[in-house]
């Protein structure tokens, strides 16, 4: 299906004859968004780009392609790893760059802020006020739209929870046009249903995000960031265990092998901070004084005592701390080359090892390399399926399904951060109970009647 001339032309009388994109030229940079390259979905080339300046103008266009029977695909920064923001069929990429005002409200400690502001910008201007956003999904070229939208997740949730954690408010075009706000600048909010909660994670199916209300944190005064050796795997889990029943409660707590953190320290041209040993644990502590920083560094190094001999490095500078994160960051861009996928089941915290013992027999079974590391203080784990000489596609989808067996047969969940998409379709249909699939269906059908809002994401099609 073609975008017929006239459609385009009230879409240009909606937003302005410069924000209607129709050169394939242009639009090539829309079409993808970090799904890596070996499973991606075919994008639909037979799109146009819009992008809307205010909600107002949002709602103009989902009523047009209402009207019009055209679908329409949300799109932040394209930082997603499931294909979410791929436009899989002929329609409306619905950019939400142009919606990047942010307002500061210290006295509430909130931050209004449209879809289209990065995760950056909000982390400066947090900063400018004295506040804090302690979330970090990873990429900061992620915009606060597609974060709420996938309830990002990322290394820094421990302490104070993902992006559902932080949003008291949203306003939201649902898919029939009209403007609602959901929530708002209160921390209590029992009011009948939290819908907010559904338009939450729901991946851009059942409404566009355009604004929302983010909670906000003093800063804290003073903070660390320790990696710690540990000659094994075994012992590197159960020391995060035992770190976690201390009475620590750490604001980032991260597992992670020395060869993949060191790969991504070349990549970066950075030299990772510590040497020794065969897995490694970042943890990061931050307080309202050093005093209390340095009794809870105290309190993890009398825990891991017991599980490494190996020296411990600690960070107390901003600038090694932010080098530090920054490091684990991009471990998925320098593996990006030679990886098939990247996976992110979440499990109870009490199964990881046994899930990474798991990991290790198929290592064995189909002799390749799967690189776990993770979020180990909230159970999400990444497991990367590599490519290997000589596989076919159906090998990798055996690995991937056998994978998820394990993590489903632990407890787990075959996502903690990323979402479904396109990419985790057929594994969510499988590993999903039926009669959830069906209410999903349902919420579905009554919001979205037409089905234009991301068709075939998360929700499967009849």
């Amino acid at each position: 299906m073609a975008i017929k001339e006239e459609v385009i032309n009230k879409l240009k009388s909606i937003v302005g004859d410069d924000w209607v994109v129709t050169s394939k030229e242009m639009i090539e940079r829309y079409l993808y968004d970090e799904t890596p390259e070996a499973l991606r979905p075919k994008p639909s080339v037979d799109v146009v780009v819009v992008k809307p300046r205010t909600a107002e103008e949002v709602s103009k266009i989902v009523k047009l392609a209402n009207e019009e029977k055209i679908p329409i695909f949300p799109r932040g920064g394209g930082t997603g790893l499931v294909g979410g923001a791929i436009p899989t069929k002929p329609g409306i990429i619905l950019s939400l760059e142009r919606m990047d005002g942010i307002k500061i409200d210290k006295e509430n400690l909130v931050a209004e802020v449209e879809a289209g502001v990065t995760l950056a910008k909000l982390l400066e201007e947090a900063d400018k006020a004295g506040l804090f956003f302690p979330p970090h999904p990873g990429d900061e070229g992620a915009t606060v739209g597609g974060m709420i939208a996938t309830n990002a997740g990322g290394a820094r949730a421990v302490r104070t929870g993902v992006m559902r954690n932080y949003v008291l408010g949203i306003e939201v075009v649902l898919p029939n046009g009209d403007i609602v706000v959901l929530g708002g600048k209160v921390i209590k909010n029992n009011t009948g249903y939290n819908l907010m909660h559904l338009i939450i994670g729901s991946e851009g199916t059942l409404g566009i995000i355009t604004k929302a209300y983010i909670r906000l944190y003093p800063k804290y005064r003073a903070s660390a960031t320790m990696v710690i050796p540990f000659k094994d795997r075994l012992n590197a889990v159960k020391a995060a265990h035992d770190i976690l029943k201390s009475g620590v409660i750490p604001l980032l707590l991260e597992y992670v092998e020395k060869d993949v953190i060191e790969r991504s320290a070349s990549y970066l041209g950075l030299k990772w901070p510590v040497e020794e040993g065969f897995a490694h644990l970042i943890v990061a502590v931050s307080e309202s004084s050093e005093d209390l920083v340095y009794t809870e560094l105290e309190l993890i190094n009398n825990v891991i005592t017991k599980y490494t001999d190996l020296e411990p490095v600690v960070a107390t500078r901003d600038d090694e701390q932010r080098e530090i994160l920054k490091i684990r960051s991009e471990v998925y861009t320098s593996l990006k080359k030679d990886l098939i996928d990247i996976l992110d089941m979440s499990l109870p915290i009490g199964k990881i090892y046994d899930f990474m013992e798991e990991v290790d027999k198929l290592e064995r079974k189909y002799n390749t390399w799967i690189p776990v590391i993770g979020h180990i203080g909230d159970g999400n784990l990444h497991a990367h399926i590599m490519k290997t000489k000589g596989w076919t596609k159906e090998l990798y989808e055996r690995l991937e399904d056998e994978l998820y067996e394990i993590t489903v047969g632990l407890g787990g969940v075959i996502s903690g951060e990323h979402g479904i998409g396109v990419t985790r379709m057929r594994y969510f249909m499988k590993y999903t109970d039926r009669k959830y699939l069906e209410l999903l269906k349902m919420f579905k059908k009554v919001l979205d009647p037409n089905n234009i809002l991301n068709p075939g994401k998360v929700v499967p099609e009849e």
